[in-house]
């Protein structure tokens, strides 16, 4: 299959970076250990979230392609390029709408469905951690891909009082910058032809995006919080026969204080990356 590029060659830690950029939605299941939190980052980046799955994920590392077999890698860059095309296809109908109104004001419902389908068809991406084709821990992939569910199915979706919240925007710009930075560079990778300008993208957009893309949701999760409390729904009250409770208010306030010890550790992580990949530097990293 040839060599990759010098981003490729970074081996695991350039893949582990993978939600640079790609600000993930934090759940309070998530792995709170330095080394779980980090192979969480993405967004990257990651991520975050993120989203999809990146910790871990060196499916461009040239010995590992190698593995893979023709098959694999013909569909992990096909599933990348429609995944890039998806999100350009996002960032230009924001675009065109934001021109033609002049206003956020229905830009959810413009792209909503364009959006619910390339944010669930990134459940592929546990398939594919499931059948081996993306070395990497299937639970951690598992957290990221449905973390980004979580926020577009159940916050966005089904709170339609929010959806025309600025909040809402600024997590929408993050994920849509992230994820075509985010494909174009494995599809690029697999196809032997890295520009610099996508490996310095995918490394450097995530300082702004990862902050804005967190902000965006930890807000409109907020701002989702009154119409959960006053509605109640998603929540299970006492008494029923399964004897048991849950209440999806309390549920949101813990997602967001998980934010609090998880955000600087996921994105010191990718800042530690960024030199790694981009400067060549070695970086040991210490197990608790």
């Amino acid at each position: 299959m040839g060599r990759l590029t010098e981003a490729a060659a970074a081996g695991s830690g350039a893949r582990a970076a993978g939600w640079a950029g790609s600000p993930p939605t934090l759940l309070p299941l998530s792995p709170t250990s330095p080394r779980c939190a980090a192979t969480m980052a993405s967004s990257d980046e990651d991520g975050t979230n993120g989203g999809a799955s990146e910790a871990g994920e060196d499916r461009e590392a040239p010995g590992k392609r190698r593995r893979l077999g023709f098959l694999a890698t013909a569909w992990l860059t096909f599933y990348d390029i429609a995944m890039t095309a998806g999100w350009l296809v996002l960032a230009i109908t924001m675009v065109r709408f934001y021109m033609e109104k002049g206003t956020h004001r229905g830009l959810y419902k413009s792209i909503q469905k364009t959006l619910k389908f390339f944010q669930t068809f990134a459940l592929l991406e546990i398939v594919h951690c499931l059948i081996g084709i993306v070395p990497t821990s299937v639970l951690v992939t598992g957290v990221q891909v449905s973390s980004r569910i979580f926020m577009v199915w159940l916050i966005t979706h089904s709170i339609k009082p929010i959806q025309n919240e600025e909040s809402v925007v600024l997590f929408l710009v993050a994920w849509t910058v992230t994820e075509i930075t985010r494909y174009s560079f494995y599809t690029f990778s697999l196809l032997d032809h890295l520009p610099y300008f996508i490996k310095w993208a995918r490394y450097n957009f995530f300082i702004i995006l990862y902050p804005v893309g967190v902000a965006g949701e930890l807000l409109t999760i907020y701002a989702a919080l009154p119409y959960v409390k006053k509605t109640g729904m998603f929540s299970i009250r006492l008494p029923n026969k399964y004897n048991v409770s849950f209440d999806y208010y309390y549920f949101l306030l813990i997602t967001m204080a998980s934010y609090i010890p998880l955000f600087p550790q996921l994105y010191f992580h990718m800042l530690r990356q960024r030199r790694k990949v981009l400067h060549g530097e070695v970086i040991v990293e210490k197990d608790d």
